[in-house]
């Protein structure tokens, strides 16, 4: 199907009138086929990256992990919605508060009682500028969003928030590295196809769509030169998300991290860092610390030694960032390139750059693959002088303003509660996740993802965010708080994180107490393995 046979084909103003009720069987039924055709998504997924590197190291459980789980959360709180849209009701929030500069802080995660049981201690906020405002999403115009779907992930969150939050019909094209899983995702959304709300194009549409007379808006995911590029010649509105050089703020603690504390803070960001091969939106990549923090150097071994010997192998796939990986070694002479697993598996070598300069190459560029870097701020080692030192050199020197990490000990964060929201406040990111890695906040339909207060004209991450299940309008960032000891996902031991993601992704597609109890147990039997690498 062409990109006009698709416009032509849908009809958004039978489903921006389809009733609550309709969209929640519609719901359900594209649930039943995610779990239905999860492995069959899986095997797509994992055969394009196996063949792009020329080994079969990527597996069945990272396949469901990367393409069904992030689509099984936005349908699951779509399912939510839709139940209280059927009742008259918006999803309500589980505070509101009021922050300086008329912005206002939103809990909006958990509500639900498994949501509550995975989270933990961990907590959702939207800040929004100005009074709150919902809107109800089938108060929403008729229209028709054209998605542009990542070359990273075949997982198109943002087109069922177009679907179900937006109200909207969609036209889904693929990046080419996803044009088989997209077959499947087909299959699995047959019954909004059926009904003239979405259409499924091919990857080589992309000028054709983009340049579609009556779209009501282009999302797009990618970098920000084809962005910029789409934007020229697009006849609608572009929301985009782009990337960008995320950092890691260690704020110097009240106390010094355990030896346990700091090989846990290590692995959380090298884990996802390694994940996908590097190619994750909102991953750590630059590590910004104090020159004067006390445990600098045993935090910067312990990350090396979390990439070279405490987490397997994971290739780097992704076209061009051999070319990458090459300019960044070319441009800093404190690169370090780490061997993983002895180096037997390709592409899975790991540069790591300490001590970089505020100017430096790997400050004002993105790496999307398996590089991460350090630069050590000239603060001094207590809260407030650090955080207005890194907040203003992220703010102002690294590239882009997507995703956000901040690593603080509970101690701390209890000492000086007031000083750290007000940082979290000022820095200029759509995505903050203290305590936990970024790409959380990515896989949270309950908040945004997206840059933030980037212009149009001149933008790096990209220009609005993709929405949020609760439908709260002037979002400008998201944030996600966790304790400081979560259970994160770490790459220590393959069996574990194979069992991980397939049972995860399934109890995500399910919300069931059967998969939740099969999860949970597993995760207490895999505990107890050591390495197995």
């Amino acid at each position: 199907m062409t990109a006009q046979e698709a416009f032509d084909y849908l009809d958004p103003q039978a489903w921006a009138t389809t009733s609550a009720v309709e969209k929640l069987s519609l719901i359900e039924e594209v649930q039943k086929n995610l779990s239905k055709y999860a492995d069959q998504l899986a095997d797509a997924d994992i055969k394009m990256k196996n063949d792009l590197i020329g080994t079969n190291i990527y597996t069945k459980g990272f396949g469901l992990g990367a393409t069904a789980s992030p689509i099984a959360g936005v349908l699951m709180a779509s399912h939510h919605l839709y139940e209280k849209l059927a009742n008259g009701e918006l999803l309500e929030p589980v505070n509101i508060t009021k922050l300086e500069n008329g912005i206002t802080a939103i809990q909006t995660y958990p509500i639900f009682p498994k949501d509550k049981i995975v989270a933990g201690k961990q907590k959702g906020y939207l800040y929004v500028k100005g009074e709150p405002k919902q809107t109800n999403p089938l108060n929403k115009p008729a229209g028709v969003i054209a998605v542009s779907g990542a070359g990273n992930y075949s997982s198109s969150v943002e087109m069922v928030k177009a679907l179900f939050f937006e109200n909207k019909a969609v036209i889904h094209k693929p990046h080419q590295n996803n044009a088989e899983s997209d077959k499947v995702w087909a299959k699995i959304f047959k019954p909004l196809i059926d009904r003239k709300a979405l259409a499924f194009i091919e990857p080589e549409e992309s000028r054709a769509m983009t340049g579609l007379e009556g779209l009501h808006a282009i999302y797009f995911t990618g970098s920000s030169g084809v962005a910029h590029t789409i934007q020229k010649n697009a006849k609608a509105p572009l929301v985009s998300e782009c990337g960008g050089n995320n950092p890691l703020l260690i704020i110097p603690g009240d106390r010094l991290w355990t030896d346990k504390e700091i090989k846990h803070q290590a692995l959380q960001v090298v884990s996802v860092g390694k994940m996908n091969g590097g190619a994750v939106c909102g991953r750590v990549q630059t590590i910004v610390t104090s020159k004067n923090w006390t445990q600098r150097e045993q935090f910067l071994n312990a990350v090396r030694k979390a990439i070279a010997e405490d987490t397997y192998a994971v290739g780097t796939y992704y076209q061009g960032v051999e070319e990458t990986k090459k300019a960044f070694l070319a441009n800093q002479p404190t690169a370090e390139v780490l061997k993983v697993e002895s180096g037997k598996y390709p592409t899975t070598d790991v540069v790591f750059i300490p001590n970089l300069k505020e100017d430096d190459f790997a400050v004002k560029n993105e790496a999307f693959c398996q590089i991460f870097s350090e630069i050590a701020l000239d603060t001094k080692n207590e809260v407030d002088d650090y955080l207005t030192k890194a907040t203003a050199f992220c703010n102002e020197k690294l590239l882009g303003t997507l995703g956000c990490m901040i690593a603080v000990d509970n101690d701390t964060m209890k000492n000086h509660e007031a000083r750290i929201h007000k940082a979290i406040n000022e820095l200029n990111y759509g995505g903050i996740a203290v305590n936990t890695i970024p790409p959380n906040v990515f896989m949270n339909a309950y908040l945004t993802w997206g840059g933030c207060n980037e212009s149009k004209e001149d933008f790096v991450s990209g220009v609005g965010n993709f929405g949020n299940a609760h439908n709260y309008e002037n979002v400008i960032k998201s944030v996600l708080i966790d304790d400081f000891n979560n259970q994160a996902m770490l790459m220590t031991n393959k069996k574990l994180m194979e069992h991980l993601f397939t049972n995860a992704t399934h109890f995500a597609i399910s919300n069931s107490w059967g998969s939740f109890a099969k999860m949970a147990g597993q995760m207490v039997v895999d505990g107890m393995k050591k390495k197995d690498f």
